[in-house]
């Protein structure tokens, strides 16, 4: 009997190459071997923080080869006991005989995936000239996000804004080796009309892409606002982009998809794709220079058995 292996933040933090994640995700998404059930998504009451727990459970398998499930608890509130918002496992299975394989730690799992998934649409959705980004928000998805556009794209200019200016302060210290310059900004409007990818990161409820501050050519890439009471992007916003998602399954569970679907301001038959069609080429990505295109992230259990087998065997032949 094999042994069952863990697999740590460390081990994941030290072996990310975000290319070669970003090919096997793009790989994933062109298959139709992979299965994936629709995911539970709970909230429970957490009378201690008075802001309410969410719970995910996310399996998919892969036929005669791995199958796997995450479960994941997101807590608002966990910075008061100096916690992580996002806690959680990835168990790892033998797709044939069911016997578990590895246990990794979903935290970091899921930062490097979700943000693999955001470069992936960059890719295809971004112009391929864009050489600057602002990244709003300052949580452990951040320096990912940076890291794995930067690795697509062409990146000189970085800008970080969020709410705590340490952690802005702390984010471009810990980047400051990378190829590109990064800097901090004091407000959003400083620089997001400037740039040619905007990414956001954040567990807003109210709108901080403002439909006015966009120009032509942009990409935006919308990573935060898990619930359907949050957002980061206004209507306006939306109603200027080509909208695309990760997964069509997702739409009523974010506010920035499930709110202008709900007011009229955005039709379900106007969202021109997702993961799976434009990796698929039945979906055109950008179609001009002029294209403000837009991309929402929900996370997809495809994102999870994919970058966990990544990880397993990059363990297993290390």
């Amino acid at each position: 009997m094999e042994k069952l292996v863990n697999i740590g933040s460390g081990f994941i933090e030290q072996n990310t190459n975000f290319p070669e994640l970003i090919s096997v995700l793009q790989k994933g998404f062109s298959s139709n071997e992979i299965i994936v059930p629709k995911r539970h998504h709970h909230d429970f009451p957490n009378p201690k923080t008075g802001a309410d727990t969410t719970m995910l459970l996310m399996p998919a398998w892969h036929p005669e080869k791995y199958a796997g499930v995450k479960m994941v608890t997101i807590s608002p509130e966990n910075a008061r006991f100096d916690l992580p918002s996002i806690q959680g496992s990835y168990l790892l299975m033998d797709a044939t005989t069911g016997q578990v394989k590895a246990i990794l730690e979903a935290k970091s799992l899921t930062a490097k995936r979700t943000a693999a998934a955001s470069a992936l649409a960059s890719a295809l959705l971004s112009k391929e000239n864009a050489s600057s980004l602002l990244m709003i928000g300052t949580g452990a998805l951040s320096t990912n996000l940076i890291k794995a556009h930067a690795s697509v794209r062409p990146i000189k200019n970085v800008f970080v804004w969020g709410r705590n200016f340490e952690k802005v302060k702390l984010i471009c210290s810990e980047l400051q080796e990378e190829d590109f310059h990064i800097q901090s900004v004091d407000t959003i409007e400083e620089k997001i009309s400037e740039v040619d990818i905007v990414s956001c990161a954040t567990l807003s409820k109210t709108p901080l892409v403002l439909g006015n501050d966009l120009k032509p050519g942009q990409h935006i890439d919308l990573v935060g606002a898990y619930k359907p009471d949050m957002r980061e992007a206004e209507d306006e916003a939306i109603s200027k982009a080509s909208v695309f998602v990760d997964t069509f399954d997702g739409l009523r569970e974010s506010g920035d998809i499930s709110i202008p679907l709900e007011n009229g301001t955005l039709k379900e038959s106007a969202i021109q794709g997702d993961l799976f069609s434009l990796c698929t080429n039945q979906t055109k990505g950008r179609i001009s220079d002029k294209e403000i295109t837009l991309f929402k992230s929900v996370g997809h259990a495809l994102e999870d058995l994919v970058a966990a087998t990544y990880y397993f065997e990059k363990f297993s032949n290390g």
